[in-house]
């Protein structure tokens, strides 16, 4: 299990994304490369390829989240999702599905036992049939086509045409005008979106993007930029000179009649929960909504065990370690002869210089983050040992550890702190499948095991056992 290994998001990945985006059927704006690119400043993407998915990371004011992955031919998207379970656990950090498909909703409520699904209005994108914003046919489309009619008794000569790179000296005097114009001009949001719209109108020379703007003779007066995904027209800019009325819907239908028609669908993005944006958006009769789901997913650890319980067998009660502990404590994590089976080096797990209650004060925040338990074992009060539950994979399922101090060892107490935590996860904490590994060449550990789980499997490195509800 280990990290996966991304990079962020470039203008030269363009054309690797493009390879599942191009295809996708998810028809939601941010399973573009024009969305990754244009707000990769806000969204701080990362990509890796998976299983033949593509996989994104996103880190948003600190928080990270991850798309759904997008599958090229042959990916496994069951095998993407652990992989990117498996980066959480590693990176320490709470598993988060953003903007997932409504097609894929089902597919993750079965895979995660406790999940919170947000739905969040001001996320959802308008989707149009692609052939309603071509003809603008029927009585709710009345208003767009009175404007259009308007605007073109006014600019007769009007035309619309594909814009290229070559176009980019218009595209900048059209800047400029549109600046002179902009409502918006003290609003830093608005500004900001400004700037990366004109960053992205430099990059029609990508093969991915479609542009087009409205012409009065050799003056450009609106503009638009989209992709094609899958069945699906993704607008990721419409700008118009405000001077100009019912420019706006001629360049909407001039655009979708150009790039289209071998396209079923037309996204023009959300709303951002702005008001008179809404209302325009409205105003063209969207097929539907798209909502954007985002699964926040906790492990039984977050959702059932609120504090460390006490747990009692026939010689040992296991409970949190405390400050009182730290003697032996420190003792039995600092013994690196024995820790030499344990697997993990807890001295380099730090990171920094080893204080008195640096071990305890891990194990404190490892439980507050949800990402593991870790049990003191006593005997007579005295703590003689650790029994830990960890690598929780949001499936019902962790892994579970125990090392017992050198003076205590070969009486069974492992043997019998193990099973208890294990009956513990199982029926107290709810999981339906506890873990445990051990290496080849320790035989105590592997009898221990066998003891009072079930082997699973092995290979050069270890013996596998589980314990199931």
């Amino acid at each position: 299990m280990t990290m996966l290994k991304m990079q962020p998001v470039q203008q030269r990945d363009g054309a690797r994304l493009r390879r599942y985006y191009q295809d996708c059927r998810y028809q939601l704006c941010e399973y573009s490369v024009g969305t990754k690119l244009m707000w990769r400043t806000t969204l701080h993407p990362a990509w890796a390829e998976v299983a033949g998915c593509l996989v994104i990371r996103n880190e948003i004011d600190g928080r990270v989240m991850y798309d759904y992955p997008v599958p090229g031919p042959g990916g496994d998207e069951q095998a993407a999702l652990q992989a990117i379970e498996d980066d959480c656990m590693e990176r320490g950090v709470p598993l988060v599905i953003s903007v997932v498909p409504a097609s894929k909703i089902c597919g993750l409520l079965a895979r995660y036992p406790y999940v919170t699904v947000s739905d969040i209005r001001s996320w959802r994108d308008y989707l149009y049939y692609s052939e309603d914003l071509r003809y603008f046919t029927g009585r709710h489309y009345a208003g767009q086509r009175n404007h259009i009619k308007k605007f073109q008794k006014t600019c007769p000569n009007a035309q619309f045409r594909p814009l290229t790179a070559a176009d980019a000296p218009a595209i900048e005097r059209f800047w400029e005008d549109f600046a002179q114009e902009f409502p918006k001009a003290n609003e830093p949001k608005a500004r900001r979106e400004l700037e990366l719209a004109k960053k992205m109108l430099r990059l029609l020379d990508r093969s991915w993007f479609l542009g087009g703007g409205m012409f009065d003779g050799d003056k450009l007066i609106a503009l638009s930029l989209a992709e094609r995904c899958g069945e699906t027209l993704i607008i990721h800019i419409e700008k118009a000179l405000y001077s100009y009325p019912g420019v706006y819907p001629a360049l909407v239908q001039s655009f979708a009649q150009h790039y289209g028609e071998r396209c079923r669908w037309i996204n023009r993005e959300d709303d951002a929960g702005e008001r008179g944006l809404r209302t325009s958006k409205l105003q063209y009769g969207p097929a539907q909504l798209l909502s954007k789901y985002c699964f926040e997913v906790r492990t039984e650890l977050q959702a059932n065990v609120p504090e460390i319980p006490v747990i009692k067998s026939e010689r040992l009660e296991l409970s949190a370690l405390t400050e009182a502990d730290l003697p032996a404590y420190n003792a039995l994590v600092l013994d690196s002869e024995r820790n030499r089976w344990w697997g993990y080096d807890d001295v380099a797990g730090l990171g920094g210089p080893v204080e008195e209650d640096s071990f305890l004060n891990v194990a404190r925040r490892d439980f507050a983050a949800g990402l593991a338990v870790n049990f003191a074992v006593r005997l007579e009060g005295k703590c003689i040992g650790e029994a830990v539950l960890y690598r929780f994979n949001y499936r019902g399922e962790a892994e579970l550890g125990c090392r017992i101090a050198r003076d205590y060892a070969g009486s069974g107490y492992g043997t019998e702190a193990f099973a208890a935590v294990a009956d513990w996860a199982l029926y107290k904490a709810q999981l339906s499948r506890v873990v445990a590994k051990c290496l080849r060449e320790n035989e105590a550990s592997r009898k221990m095991l066998a003891s009072c789980m079930r082997p699973c499997g092995e290979d050069e490195t270890y013996y596998y056992f589980e314990k199931k509800v």
